[in-house]
């Protein structure tokens, strides 16, 4: 432990599970009502809606501790979205003050790493031999771009 009753490095797992309850704690204080789900609930963390139940959401939430703009994702992301469903990066790179959210609809995250993996896919490697395809999918954010706390964009 450190001086300050911190662990020097959070795990992968503790830093993802703070992100689901950063998430919820954002959306409470928005107004919004947000349930986590249970762990094996794939592809959703976070299920929230308005306080008058009129529109609800879906969440998958991505978290990083080295304030990180490119997210690891699988190809199942290309086709899991809906016009309701909602990616929520964050990124920890300073405990001490608040983590950068960016907001984002499912479409644009299964369009942008589709278009970027055959991009990737069409590349080669260093010594000139193609890329062989995987599941790992990159989904690239801006640090000031238009999803950055986007909140309202979920609900409206």
């Amino acid at each position: 432990m450190q001086g300050n009753d911190r662990p020097m490095k959070l795990e992968k797992s503790q830093v993802g599970i703070a992100g689901e309850y950063f998430v919820a704690a954002e959306l409470s204080l928005r107004g919004y009502i947000a349930s986590i789900t249970l762990r094996n609930t794939r592809g959703i963390d976070i299920v929230a809606s308005t306080s008058d139940g009129e529109r609800s959401v879906s969440i998958q939430v991505k978290s990083n501790s080295h304030a990180s703009t490119k997210w690891i994702l699988t190809k199942k992301s290309e086709t899991f979205h809906s016009p309701n469903h909602y990616y929520v990066f964050v990124s920890f790179s300073d405990l001490e003050i608040k983590p950068q959210y960016h907001v984002v609809p499912s479409a644009v995250v299964a369009k942008q790493i589709y278009e970027g993996h055959r991009e990737w896919l069409n590349g080669s490697k260093n010594d000139g031999s193609p890329r062989k395809d995987s599941d790992i999918r990159n989904f690239i954010t801006s640090a000031d771009g238009p999803y950055r706390d986007a909140w309202d964009k979920m609900f409206s």
